[in-house]
């Protein structure tokens, strides 16, 4: 934002960096973070793992109960290292090119415009420059349970 700031996040497969479901926010609450990872749970299904940042929302009782139920693992190595989430960061560099927005609304209509692009037309090169769409829908059901 040119001035103040909003909260972003994002829930996104491992294996073909599909973007499944993302919110902002004006606070750093988890209320958003459990209603991304809700859509993307009922959208596409539990994974077997869930790996996050260590960040109060992801660590709340609110986020974590909702992967509990849905008996996903939880990794808990405490190491919160970079590489964990190397992923999410590259999406996150590539999002921070994007000019900055008046308005919230002018923030939720460009970056959701940036994602679908990012999902449905932009090739990564890891994948035979697929894009995450593809790379998706082109996984075998056992790399789905594993992303």
């Amino acid at each position: 934002m040119r001035r103040g700031f909003l909260y972003l996040v994002a829930v996104m497969d491992w294996h073909s960096r599909k973007v499944l479901s993302w919110r902002l926010s004006n606070s750093m609450d988890a209320g958003f973070c459990v209603e991304a990872l809700k859509e993307a749970l009922a959208r596409y299904g539990p994974p077997e793992i869930f790996n996050s940042d260590q960040g109060s929302q992801f660590t709340s009782i609110d986020f974590t109960d909702v992967l509990h139920d849905a008996k996903v693992k939880i990794p808990k190595d405490g190491c919160g290292c970079w590489i964990d989430n190397r992923m999410i960061e590259r999406f996150w560099r590539s999002l921070n090119y994007l000019n900055a927005f008046e308005t919230g609304s002018e923030a939720r209509e460009g970056i959701g415009a940036w994602i679908t692009c990012y999902n449905e037309r932009r090739p990564h090169s890891s994948h035979g420059l697929l894009t995450p769409d593809e790379a998706y829908d082109s996984q075998g059901p056992d790399l789905k349970i594993a992303a």
